[in-house]
């Protein structure tokens, strides 16, 4: 996997309590990203590549590492690349829903305990997107679009699955609920996610602004550019950094069984990444990187969260509480 550096540096604070009260206070804290071709046949051998970008992040300094949307065991193009995959009844489909199910992911589990150990391994708060299967119980064969923290002990620290699947996303995926609808304190501080479009639902985002990121995950299937703007627009409104990312598929991964859209040949790709680091400001620490598998390593300055809070805080003096009330239904 090739591997992007770039340096956000600013002047940092001597005193005063901020959400990344646990970091070093003289030090940037550095961040990566994983923008990972899963491999379409072979679980084990994406959680290897996964494993090898956690070394590289952590080999970086990065104590932080994010992968995009399902990435385990790999967004399911298809349900866009192939108009066929709606047919009512269509057995194409329902053998293709099966491997899906089959190879998504119990939680927990042998797989989230491979996980944790690569976050533990590396000592590194890891962030995966993964669809997750539930084995007994009530909704045993719905499947969730899922986002989980792990703290760089290996400890599951939170739990989210995204609250309306988007569109064709609801042939495969159920919704979620609002337990995981939080950010946590994590050994890089407070650290929150929302899955694809949540980022234009504005309740949602509130919810995880009151929470106090520092640094937000967005995860998308790809970041192209209306996925870019949900994404500096909920840095600049958070006042958080934003790890927006995508991943790589490429069109010859896709179902030999269904017929394609035009534009899908063999040489193109289905999902083309744009991953990014996005300051508090809304503008990028790194640039979006398209078309390629990539490791994108950035340093970034804490204490820009609380320079830029001073113009914007939607939780704290632009929320008019006298006005407004909010509350999230966790029951």
């Amino acid at each position: 996997m090739r591997k992007s550096e770039q340096r956000g540096d600013g002047d940092r604070s001597e005193e005063g309590e901020t959400a990344s009260d646990r970091l070093p206070a003289d030090q940037p804290l550095t961040v990566a990203i994983a923008q990972l071709r899963p491999e379409p046949t072979e679980l084990s051998a994406t959680l290897d590549k996964l494993a090898d970008a956690a070394s590289d992040a952590r080999q970086s300094g990065a104590s932080i590492l994010a992968t995009g949307e399902t990435s385990i065991p790999g967004y399911p193009a298809w349900i866009d690349a192939c108009p066929g995959a709606f047919l009512w009844d269509s057995e194409p489909t329902k053998d293709l829903f099966a491997r899906y199910r089959t190879a998504s992911v119990v939680v927990p589990g042998p797989i989230t305990e491979r996980l944790a150990t690569i976050a533990k391994d590396n000592n590194m708060v890891l962030i995966i997107g993964l669809s997750e299967r539930v084995n007994t119980g009530p909704g045993n064969r719905t499947l969730y679009n899922s986002l989980l923290t792990f703290d760089a002990d290996g400890r599951l620290a939170n739990h989210h699955r995204k609250l309306v699947p988007t569109y064709t996303e609801r042939v495969i995926w159920g919704p979620g609920d609002p337990r995981g609808l939080q950010a946590v304190d994590t050994a890089v501080g407070r650290v929150g996610g929302l899955v694809c479009w949540e980022h234009w639902m504005p309740l949602a985002r509130q919810a995880l602004h009151d929470s106090g990121e520092l640094i937000h995950i967005a995860v998308w299937p790809t970041v192209h550019d209306k996925h870019q703007l949900a994404s500096r627009h909920y840095a600049l409104e958070g006042r958080c950094f934003v790890l927006a990312v995508g991943q790589i598929i490429e069109a010859k991964d896709l179902p030999q069984t269904l017929s394609r859209a035009d534009g899908f040949d063999d040489g193109t790709l289905a999902l083309r990444g744009g991953s990014a680091v996005i300051g508090p400001d809304g503008q990028y620490v790194v640039e979006p990187v398209f078309d390629r598998e990539e490791l994108l390593v950035a340093q970034i300055d804490p204490t820009a969260v609380d320079r830029e809070a001073m113009t914007l805080d939607v939780s704290g003096h632009y929320s008019r509480p006298d006005v407004f009330q909010f509350d999230v239904n966790r029951s």
